[in-house]
């Protein structure tokens, strides 16, 4: 079980971790021990997220969105996999808290009647400096 905020927990059954050969720090000992850690959780069965969330927290994995509607989340940024699990675990919970904010919603403005005084007074100014270019005529 993983504990992502006060209200939401992730259950076993919706989290399943594969190890595998890393490409990062570790020597000769890369090659031996499977350090790099997948974790995949299966947001789109998950019952604690709500269809908002789960909306929001498909935007924001992109590609490691797959499919059948799991997220992906890879580590193997250290030699320990202890250290590269926790990492995966970190990294999900950091994604779906992200998907937890509510966007505020944009509220359509107008230009005010100044901006749009200065804006046009701008464009009268940068008229007058392009026909002052050109030939001179030689009086």
């Amino acid at each position: 079980m993983m504990r992502i905020n006060d209200d939401i927990t992730l259950e076993d059954w919706e989290l399943s971790e594969s190890f595998h050969r890393s490409s990062g720090p570790g020597g000769q000992h890369v090659n031996k021990t499977s350090s790099a850690v997948e974790l995949r959780f299966e947001a789109a069965r998950s019952p604690n997220l709500t269809p908002a969330v789960k909306a929001r927290l498909k935007r924001l994995a992109g590609r490691r969105w797959t499919k059948d509607g799991a997220v992906i989340v890879t580590s193997e940024a250290h030699r320990s996999q202890l250290m590269n699990r926790e990492l995966a675990q970190e990294k999900l919970a950091e994604l779906i808290r992200a998907a937890l904010v509510v966007p505020k919603r944009r509220i359509k403005t107008k230009p005010t009647l100044g901006s749009k005084r200065r804006r046009l007074e701008g464009k009268k100014q940068r008229g007058e400096v392009k026909k002052l270019r050109g030939k001179v005529t030689g009086d």
